[in-house]
This record gives C-alpha cells, structure tokens and sequence, in this order.
C-alpha cells in the first residue's frame, strides 16, 4: 500500500490506506518528474521510494517506523549543487557546494523522510532532497516536497510497510 498525495478540491491530502491526511505539497504545483528541474519547487509526479528517516532526537523520540532510522547530526546536510559529485545525496557539513542544512531552526526537519527521487544515479540538474516532512503552519507550500502535520506523519510512519512508496498523483 502507498502513500498518494493528490489534490481534494483546494487542498491538497494523503491518502494511506481508509487514512486520509491534509498535505502541502511544493509551491510549484505538480510536474512530470521528466520536466522537473532543480529549483522549480514543484513535486515529481510519480511512485518513490522511502529510503530513510531522519529524525531530531533533541526534539521527538525515534519514530516508529519499518524504515532505516536514524536521528540528525548538527553536520548534516543535503547537497543541492547540480555539478557537485554529491549531488542529491547526504553531505557533513561544513560543505563548500550548494546544500540544505538538515538540523534546522524551525520543526519543519524535525521528522525527514527521505525520498528515491533521482537518486540511482542522480542526474544533474534533475532535483534534490524531495522529502515527507513535517508542515509548516497553515499547510504553505514546500520546495518540492510533501508535507504532513507532525502528529500525521508519526502516525503514517507507525503505519507503513517496508514496501510503502509515496505517490505524487497527476491524477484529478
């Protein structure tokens, strides 16, 4: 069973199983994973993978979850530079390319759920660090990811399969 985010009427939700959650997905709307580039805030269209967890151990508890987990280092993060040889992939910090910072100020990282989006091999320029993280107040929209409510995401994550992808539906 997977994870679909598809749009219901002005919103957006996720659907897992009879669950349904709402969800903010990137500002750019939805885009054929083919058309997306880096740095067009839209969600790839298409069926991925989760890959891992990350969590901010000084801020939750480990979630429950069937996936890899591990809490966020000060020093991770994520690159985004399209001609870096890390690009779309996890980083230590200090890092001289383009990256994200995964131990953030605000909660939004607080729970990361990485994403197989253009990750076996990257291709330059095609997008980084889609994730499932948590939502900012009022649902607004990400930079390309998916975004559920802390209490939501913990409780898809108790729910899961190993075998669980995220579906960004085209669908209306």
């Amino acid at each position: 069973m997977d994870l679909i985010v598809s749009r219901m009427g002005d919103a957006w939700q996720a659907a897992y199983g009879d669950k349904r959650w709402r969800c903010a997905i990137g500002r750019g709307g939805l885009r054929p994973a083919s058309e997306k580039v880096e740095g067009d805030g839209a969600s790839p269209i298409g069926r991925w993978p989760i890959r891992q967890v990350f969590y901010r151990a000084d801020r939750t508890a480990k979630p429950e979850s069937p996936f890899r987990t591990r809490a966020i280092d000060r020093l991770d993060g994520w690159c985004d530079a399209p001609s870096h040889p890390d690009y779309n992939r996890q980083v230590k910090l200090p890092f001289a390319a383009s990256h994200e910072e995964l131990w953030m100020d605000d909660d939004i990282y607080d729970i990361v759920v990485v994403l197989g989006h253009n990750d076996d091999p990257p291709v330059a320029s095609a997008g980084s660090a889609v994730f499932l993280h948590i939502a900012r107040p009022n649902y607004t929209p990400t930079a390309g990811c998916a975004a559920l409510s802390r209490e939501d995401l913990l409780a898809f994550l108790a729910l899961a399969e190993r075998s669980t992808h995220l579906v960004f539906s085209g669908a209306t």
